[in-house]
């Protein structure tokens, strides 16, 4: 039964990240490692299946795990997270809620700069580093 839930769970978690591809306001990232998840506990062949596909690579691997991604792609992703906290700001008047938006938006841009492209050059800069002793 639990093992069905996985598989279930893991399905609609891929296709949602699927959409996300082609829909700005869903995240592929998100989901597809929901998607992971779900299917590394309940089938391994589908887990393998789904690690070595094009979309995990793009989407997971190359941003997430090896911290591989482009100046313009991170432009685009912090347009998406602009969309998306934009629309309660328009349709809520609310200043509170708008000043929080803004943080959280702020406190995003900051540490997922720093996270994928702060520690990826420090961790080069350190390698290269060490073999010049």
């Amino acid at each position: 039964m639990k093992k069905g839930l996985f598989i279930l769970s893991g399905t609609i978690t891929f296709v949602l990240g699927t959409i996300g591809i082609f829909l700005p306001f869903l995240p592929t990232t998100v989901f597809y490692l929901l998607t992971g998840f779900f299917w590394l506990r309940s089938s391994e062949k589908l887990y393998h299946r789904f690690i070595q596909s094009k979309g995990y690579q793009k989407y997971v691997e190359e941003p997430i795990i090896k911290k591989n991604i482009s100046t313009g792609n991170m432009i685009k992703m912090f347009l998406a997270i602009f969309v998306v906290f934009l629309i309660p700001c328009i349709f809520v008047d609310n200043l509170m809620m708008r000043v929080t938006m803004a943080i959280v938006y702020i406190a995003h841009v900051v540490l997922l700069t720093w996270y994928l492209k702060g520690k990826n050059r420090n961790s080069v800069s350190a390698k290269a580093g060490t073999g010049n002793d």
